[in-house]
């Protein structure tokens, strides 16, 4: 009943006070002064009623859950203790008393500290931890060996701590105490967290700071001087792991090296399980283990220099060893390139070690292949992001451009038959027009913002209707030569895009054979089991269609190969590609969910294979998400309804307000949004379509179109862009009754569109 009679003790005090208030108004002549004290004399009392029940209820709780707790606990087998929040302890059963002695009162860092690096920060991130979430497990060491601490919360602000060995608990935790190397756990703020068993018999007691382990400060992987239980060693220290603040830390201890020109034996050199390495100040290589030699390959042989075994410093290797060497560089890591293996990337970490007659160092060689793949993919990510980026916004300006030329051609044409001396002349133009928005689509499939329309393609029937204009492209001295696989399951893809992709790769392929050749297209059923990894890219199990396109040609250096779906990289001479080609064909095959590799052989030519997931027929008729449309033709039947006409491009607005009249609609034009806006505070005005740009000076379509539609709900919307759809899905979605058409467009797409939503 402590927590009770510490409430009474306070209650107390408060009657203290309240009695000779209420007694000395009696005393008091004055009526004002003795109301006064009577009343702040009963104000008193009642608080102090108040507060007796309240903390009597709050401490029959907690006494009462004290009560049960301590029963629960006193046949437990193993150390159990009951503590407040504040982490005093209230209880203990008899296997704890046996070991701590009469200590109830104490607070818990006086009984478990020695049990924590950082007792104070550890024991109260467990109460918190506790106190948030119900319950908190962890393993400490106790004794030289590893003990379960589970802290639970209890009613009435207790918990309750029990101690398991680890014999009896789960074991898989406790795999850092299993290792033969010193392993500690050190925070940010240098507080060592852990200490496995082996680290705490290397230094013979647990170190609690990082300056206690590294004296002259850790600054990463490389050598370092501690004080151990057998005096001064020289480490190998290394980070092995890396979570949220804390760091893991591996030492291993080197054999001793009096001087530069000690010499390691071959087994201790192996028998460490990193690779390292001895040299002079000018990179000869004095002695390297087995895990040094398998990074950077046999040459590594005693007496070879490393400045001839590996690159990508930026500036001489001899050079920088002689730096750290003489001390005008501190030892810091480099990343290098391994010479024999171009994919390989390892990072060196210099120590000098001084000696009588010269500076030797000794080289901690850690493997950065993975490290280099992801900071590869990351750049080239930043550099396609950004590309990209200008990419849409070029094939924006250049749609609306294309709008304009294609759409007051589609004018002109209404006016000339095919009798008219300048019929040729304006139907050059809407080709060329075509033509141009077919190179602006290529521009969005390389940035991959197109918009693409998926159907079911039987490549066979595709490949077919192909190959003669293939056949045609590749002129008399190349033979092109087809070949299917029986039984080809169908591929979901934009049919116009993949014959663009095949053309760029066959005309590529024409281009490596001036003087003739073969160029080969087969197609087949390719079944993986596994996943697998090619050119940093992870492909799926499952069945895919597999498309290779082989030539005879002068075939790709090897240098190039990495670089050849870059934009704007290109091999050809300066007029005879844009270097577009291939990186187009890159976004359209990504965009369809496929695969795009390339083999080849200088002198013998290459191969690109293009894989694509296999669909299959019945999921297809099942859904068709994007049917293909039928032509449509154009039509000049009069219409009737008012267009409200949103466009901030004077010449497109210009040809779609003259192409909708001519069809017979009243259309109101606005430049921008809020003068669309202020047209539309007419009440009596009656409007059945808007027609609006998606992107425009201030307020972007979809936002004014959601504030026009809060006063006219049923009005319906055809959005125009000179961007993909998907640019702004989450945009658009959110308005009912609206469509969308890609810029350019025609005077009958228009139209068409238009009198569907009014109809």
């Amino acid at each position: 009943m402590r927590t009770l009679r510490q409430s009474l003790g306070r209650v107390g005090i408060l009657i203290v006070f309240a009695v000779p208030l209420c007694a000395s108004a009696l005393f008091v002549s004055e009526p004002v002064p003795a109301a006064f004290l009577f009343f702040l004399g009963l104000v008193m009392a009642f608080c102090a009623g108040v507060l007796f029940w309240t903390r009597s209820r709050a401490a029959f709780g907690k006494d009462t859950a004290l009560n049960v707790l301590s029963d629960a606990q006193r046949h437990d087998p193993y150390m159990s203790l009951i503590t407040d929040r504040a982490g005093n302890v209230l209880d203990a059963n008899p296997y704890a008393q046996r070991i701590f002695g009469d200590f109830v009162g104490v607070h818990i860092e006086a009984l478990l500290g020695q049990h924590f690096a950082a007792p104070a920060t550890s024991l109260q991130r467990i109460r918190s931890d506790a106190a948030r979430n119900g319950h908190v497990s962890d393993l400490i060491g106790v004794d030289d060996a590893a003990s379960r601490l589970t802290v639970v919360s209890a009613s009435g602000g207790l918990l309750l701590w029990r101690m398991v060995p680890e014999a009896f608990a789960n074991r898989s935790e406790n795999w850092r105490d299993m290792v033969p190397l010193p392993l500690v756990s050190v925070e940010d703020d240098g507080a060592v967290t852990y200490c496995n068993r082996a680290a705490r018999q290397f230094f013979g007691a647990r170190r609690t700071r990082l300056e206690d382990i590294f004296p002259t400060g850790f600054s990463g992987d490389g050598l370092y001087g501690v004080e151990t239980l057998d005096g001064p060693r020289q480490v190998l220290a290394q980070v092995t792991s890396t979570q949220g603040n804390a760091r893991g830390i591996m030492l291993v201890a080197l054999p001793d090296l009096p001087d530069a020109k000690s010499d390691f034996s071959n087994s201790d050199l192996d028998s460490i399980p990193i690779a390292l390495a001895r040299l002079t100040s000018t990179g000869r290589i004095l002695e390297a283990n087995a895990q040094a030699l398998e990074l950077l390959g046999a040459a590594a042989a005693p007496g070879a220099q490393l400045a001839r075994l590996v690159e990508g410093l930026g500036r001489p290797v001899r050079d920088w060893l002689e730096d750290v060497a003489s001390g005008r560089m501190p030892p810091k890591s480099e990343m290098v390139q391994v010479r024999d293996y171009e994919e390989r990337f390892i990072r060196v970490s210099l120590n000098p070690v001084r000696g009588a007659d010269e500076t030797a160092l000794v080289a901690v060689l850690t493997d950065a292949t993975e490290l280099k793949n992801l900071e590869a993919q990351f750049v080239q990510s930043q550099k396609m992001q950004a590309i990209g980026q200008l990419a849409g916004g070029v094939a924006h300006d250049f749609n609306n451009l294309l709008t304009a030329i294609s759409g007051h051609c589609d004018l002109l044409l209404l006016r000339h038959d095919s009798s008219d001396p300048d019929y040729g002349d304006l139907m050059q133009i809407n080709q060329n027009a075509n033509r141009a928005a077919s190179l602006v689509g290529q521009l969005l499939a390389f940035s991959r913002k197109q918009n693409l329309q998926l159907e079911t393609i039987d490549l066979r029937n595709t490949m077919g209707e192909l190959i003669h204009l293939l056949n045609r492209l590749v002129g008399e001295k190349i033979v092109l030569e087809l070949a299917h696989e029986a039984g080809m399951p169908p591929v979901r893809a934009d049919k116009r895009q993949l014959e663009q992709v095949l053309m760029n790769l066959v005309v590529n392929a024409r281009d490596a054979m001036p003087d003739g050749g073969t160029i080969r297209i087969d197609t087949r059923i390719s079944e993986f089991s596994a996943p697998f990894t090619r050119d940093r890219v992870v492909v799926p199990q499952g069945s895919y269609v597999s498309i290779a396109v082989t030539d005879t040609g002068t075939g790709i250096a090897p240098d190039k190969l990495t670089k050849i779906f870059e934009p704007f990289y290109t091999t050809k001479r300066v007029g005879e590609g844009t270097g577009l080609g291939l990186s187009t064909a890159y976004g359209i095959v990504k965009q369809t969910g496929g695969y795009i590799f390339v083999d080849s052989t200088e002198g013998q030519g290459s191969t690109f294979s293009l894989l694509f997931p296999a669909d299959s027929p019945e999921e297809d008729r099942a859904e068709q998400s994007s049917p293909v449309q039928p032509e449509k033709k154009e039509t000049k039947e009069q219409s009737d309804g008012v267009v409200l006409l949103v466009e901030d491009e004077a010449p497109v607005r210009a040809f779609a307000s003259r192409a909708l009249r001519m069809r017979g609609y009243t259309v109101l034009e606005a430049e921008n949004a809020e003068e669309a806006l202020k047209t539309l505070e007419d009440p009596d005005l009656h409007i059945d379509v808007f027609v609006t740009d998606v992107v425009m000076p201030g307020l972007d379509g979809p936002t004014w179109v959601r504030k026009a539609r809060k006063r006219r709900p049923d009005v319906h919307v055809v959005f125009v862009s000179g961007y993909a759809e998907d640019s702004f899905p989450d945009k658009r979605d959110e308005i009912p009754n609206s469509v969308f058409l890609p810029k350019p467009f025609s005077l009958s797409e228009l139209t068409e569109l238009v009198q569907e939503q009014i109809h």
